[in-house]
């Protein structure tokens, strides 16, 4: 789906459509919502709480699927994406035991894997309380970087939707190059944290 039907559901539904969007590819959904307060169709102190609050419900969910049914044949999908077996689970737990901070960051940012080390925390049981900790700074982060950068960036179109839609050829250049370079980003995260984990293998 492009970001201008993305965009436009957003419009017309305002956050049941964040809901449902969110869920599917939250830190784009965050900067076209940041872009939209700008224009006054969002609080951006709602949308704060509204993504902290998603990313933190999704994270105990993905932890609860690690912690409760990690031997199912969904937690094992979730392990198959970054390359982990049961029998490395010990040098998994290592990783987020010796380096939750960086575990965390990485993890959390990394493009398509970041669910699959969340279950994976889960599994290895790391303490609640520093799941949460770490989760919640890396979230706020995240999205607080996000929702400036759209409110910036409507701001700088003058705050106004006729201005951003007599402007709508630079508009998606925009959107191409935060979701460029978004990916760019996350796949650095990804490799990043694919090498530390190997380390730990490699360093018991």
């Amino acid at each position: 789906m492009s970001v201008t039907v993305v965009s436009h559901l957003i419009l017309q539904y305002r956050y049941w459509a964040l809901l449902v969007f969110s869920i599917l590819e939250g830190p784009i959904v965050a900067f076209i919502a940041g872009t939209l307060a700008s224009l006054g169709y969002f609080n951006i102190y709602l949308l704060a709480l509204f993504f902290f609050a998603r990313d933190m419900i999704m994270d105990g969910g993905y932890y609860a699927l690690g912690h409760f049914g990690g031997r199912t044949r969904l937690a094992r999908w979730f392990l198959h994406k970054i390359g982990v077996r049961l029998e490395h689970l010990d040098d998994v737990r290592r990783l987020w035991d010796n380096h939750p901070a960086t575990t965390m960051f990485f993890g959390k940012l990394s493009y398509g894997i970041a669910a699959s080390f969340i279950v994976v925390a889960g599994m290895v049981k790391m303490r609640l309380e520093k799941f949460f900790a770490y989760g919640a700074l890396v979230a706020v982060l995240q999205y607080g970087v996000l929702l400036a950068l759209g409110y910036f960036f409507g701001n700088s179109l003058g705050g106004k939707l006729v201005n951003i839609l007599n402007n709508i050829q630079y508009v998606l250049i925009v959107l191409a190059l935060v979701v460029v370079g978004y990916y760019i980003f996350t796949r650095f995260m990804r490799a990043r944290i694919l090498k530390n984990e190997e380390r730990e293998r490699e360093n018991p």
